[in-house]
């Protein structure tokens, strides 16, 4: 039986151990930014997808405990910046591993915007600018759910993507 992994039991599942295996899921980098009323926030996330293509419609987690994190609830707006190999810095100034100052984050970087007023990277792989729809707290996370109201697609380079607890350039 060597080289096979332990089975857990279905309520033997603790939190480091999911997180260990959450850490064989590669996903794609991206940063989740917002803009209004409420101020202007970003954010590195990779916990994002696609929900429809008509209407075409977006969702991204984002850890509820986290107070900076309400601007994108009550700004209504968000873009997911998708990002591409060479935005490492990027992803570490918005994850916060930096400690940079909001300002500074967006300091690293070319913005501007499409439609919501959500701040949009220049030379992101693709940009979806969103209307915030739908909100959903569950566990520890907060699901935010946009309508696509503003799309950029940029040059076909290679995506950043996290993997293993860091970062990994697709490799053809």
């Amino acid at each position: 039986m060597s080289g096979k992994s332990p089975v857990l039991k279905k309520n033997d599942v603790e939190p480091q151990a999911y997180r260990d295996a959450m850490s064989r899921f590669a996903g794609h980098v991206h940063i989740v930014t917002t803009d209004g009323p409420s101020g202007r926030r970003g954010a590195t996330v990779t916990a994002t997808c696609s929900v429809s293509d008509t209407p075409p419609m977006i969702l991204v987690c984002l850890n509820r405990s986290n107070p900076r994190n309400e601007p994108f609830v009550s700004n209504g707006n968000f873009a997911l910046n998708t990002l591409a190999a060479t935005h490492r810095g990027l992803a570490d100034g918005f994850s916060g591993l930096t400690h940079l100052a909001p300002d500074e984050r967006f300091g690293l970087a070319e913005w501007d915007t499409i439609a919501t007023g959500a701040p949009t990277l220049v030379g992101a792989l693709a940009v979806f600018d969103c209307e915030l729809t739908d909100i959903k707290d569950l566990a520890s996370h907060r699901v935010l759910f946009g309508k696509v109201t503003g799309l950029r697609i940029g040059d076909n380079l290679k995506p950043l993507i996290y993997h293993d607890r860091g970062y990994r350039i697709l490799q053809d």
